[in-house]
């Protein structure tokens, strides 16, 4: 249960089809989430009428790049691992056998590409995704059944974000979305950027979350150069592209009332 319009609409296909005292909601946070997730989150499991597992690193994804000495990118990005699949796996070990357990990841019909390293990724335990068969689950689709179900769309998507995650500074995305990142979020921005540059500058070499290609040679590209052509006028702050295209770590693993959810301080 990622927080995503996706992840809500599987669990909700699963939970039909299952009931919810079969079904486990189990959310990583990443401490680096926009404050409209945790209500998503909140009002979309309170639907489903099942209070979310929550698991915790306890480390935001710079803090991770800062231990593992690698600044993440949009070819590599440690944080999903260390913050994402290592704390849900370890739930998983302690509470589920294989066997008797089906993970349901919300991926739809034009992120199909996406599905053999999930299902790689998640082995031994089977994974299925309720959304892909039915090409009919489109994001406007998503959106529309959540107004029905009385559930507000999450303000990330919104806002024309593709995913609703990390508040728009996800490493993996490219120029597009961090130049809106920039527009909509900019306190946001301009801490991705000086964790960027405090990381050079600690680490000593020209690395970056971004790059870009010049007379067919590839070189970083800095959140502040991004930056400063775009205020000078050199870039237009464009829509990224519709989805499907193109400190020590302290182990936490709770259960929240939903009353008691919201953007970690």
């Amino acid at each position: 249960m990622s927080g995503g319009l996706g992840s809500f609409h599987a669990a909700n296909l699963v939970v039909q089809q299952y009931g919810k005292e079969n079904v486990v909601l189990l959310f990583a946070d990443t401490l680096w989430e926009h404050p409209d997730l945790y209500r998503f989150l909140g009002q979309a499991s309170e639907h489903l009428d099942i209070t979310p597992t929550i698991v915790c690193d306890g480390r935001n994804p710079f803090q991770v790049y800062f231990d593992q000495h690698f600044l993440g990118n949009s070819r590599l990005a440690p944080c999903t691992k260390e913050l994402k699949q290592k704390p849900c796996r370890k739930w998983l070990e302690k509470n589920c056998d294989p066997a008797d357990t089906i993970l349901y990841v919300g991926l739809d019909a034009a992120e199909e590409r996406r599905k053999p390293g999930v299902v790689k990724g998640w082995a031994p335990w089977r994974v299925e995704f309720p959304l892909m068969d039915d090409k009919t689950w489109s994001k406007e689709r998503m959106k529309a059944e959540c107004v029905k179900l009385g559930i507000a769309i999450a303000r990330m998507y919104e806002l024309g974000f593709s995913h609703n995650n990390c508040q728009g500074s996800c490493v993996r995305a490219g120029q597009a979305q961090w130049l809106l990142t920039l527009r909509e979020f900019p306190e946001r921005y301009a801490l991705a950027e000086y964790e960027e540059q405090r990381f050079r500058e600690e680490h000593g070499k020209d690395v970056s979350i971004l790059t870009e290609t010049v007379n067919g040679v590839k070189r970083t590209l800095t959140l502040r150069t991004l930056r400063l052509r775009a205020e000078a006028g050199l870039i237009r702050r464009r829509s990224p592209r519709p989805a499907g295209r193109r400190r020590k770590s302290v182990e936490t693993v709770k259960t929240l009332p939903l009353f008691e959810m919201g953007c970690p301080a």
